[in-house]
């Protein structure tokens, strides 16, 4: 790499590496040397995975023996690889991923007889068209108010969380919940009151569960909170924790200090239950709940 060539190489907004047959390091600009913190005279002539082990894949040898071997060029888009080189995020922290995410590329490089001798690879740090992808994402899935799950994701998860209990005869249980009198939050305190109290409510469940569960706005002022691998007794404990810590909180609203209470019922996924059938039951359980007097818990076996 000698010469103008080498130098737009050197101050690209992109990783190039060049690496042999054996992938030892020919080449490594200094987009690479910034990033990964290695100079290019400690890296180069050493194989790549000395320093990168993990990336000595079956689906990164794969792309890289069709490029030497058939003169083909191959991609690791970010959408399923996410990175091929374990950088940090440059810049802010983003709240969605620690390292770059990375769409790289790799391809043969001849040499005057017409042979393979090396193999090109380039990195492009697609993290922020990520989290935009992300966000839009996120969007469809997400109630915009209170930042739960939609009623769209629960029909596409739960059934899935079905599936996954068959497979593997784990637990699955499901919470309904409902915020106790809310008609009477609009009505005396009016609509923003009310959507304050649904976000706070929500906040607080979500504070609650573990990153495996999911807690979904069910429609209105009910919520559903699937948990895998949960059996029935846990589901209780933690729905308790929910009613004692939404019984405990305080909304402001104006110079008002707005305390509610939430209904729930549980049920846990039996052999012959559909998705359907689970949360009628958990549905089942709520109406006991709120029929025998509200800011209690009703699991329905």
């Amino acid at each position: 790499m000698e010469g103008l060539p080498a130098q737009i190489l050197e101050i690209v907004d992109l990783g190039v590496v060049v690496l042999d047959t054996e992938f030892r390091v020919c080449y490594w600009n200094r987009w690479m040397a910034f990033h990964s913190g290695i100079a290019a005279e400690a890296i180069t002539g050493t194989p790549i995975f000395e320093s990168y082990p993990k990336l000595n894949t079956p689906e990164f040898l794969r792309g890289a023996r069709m490029s030497l071997t058939f003169g083909s060029p191959a991609v690791f888009p970010q959408s399923l690889h996410h990175y091929l080189f374990p950088f940090k995020v440059v810049g802010t922290p983003n709240g969605m991923f620690d390292l770059m995410q990375q769409h790289c590329t790799s391809a043969p490089l001849r040499e005057p007889d017409g042979e393979i001798g090396h193999l090109l690879i380039t990195v492009q740090d697609v993290t922020e068209r990520a989290i935009s992808q992300q966000r839009l994402r996120e969007l469809n899935i997400r109630d915009q108010l209170t930042g739960a799950y939609n009623r769209r994701y629960l029909d596409h998860r739960l059934p899935d969380e079905c599936k996954r209990h068959d497979r593997h005869h784990r637990s699955l249980s499901v919470i309904m919940i409902d915020i106790d009198f809310f008609k009477k939050v609009n009505d005396q305190h009016g609509h923003e009151a009310g959507d304050k109290v649904l976000s706070q409510v929500a906040g607080k469940l979500m504070a609650t569960v573990r990153k495996t569960d999911c807690l979904v706005r069910y429609g209105g002022e009910e919520f559903c909170c699937i948990l895998p691998e949960t059996p029935l007794e846990n589901a209780c404990v933690l729905a308790d924790r929910f009613r004692t810590s939404v019984e405990r909180l305080a909304i402001a609203a104006g110079s008002t200090e707005l305390r509610v209470t939430i209904s729930l019922g549980v049920a846990q996924l039996r052999p012959e239950d559909t998705h359907a059938t689970l949360l009628k039951r958990a549905d089942e359980g709520l109406y006991d709940a709120k029929q025998s007097g509200r800011n209690r818990v009703i699991a329905r076996t």
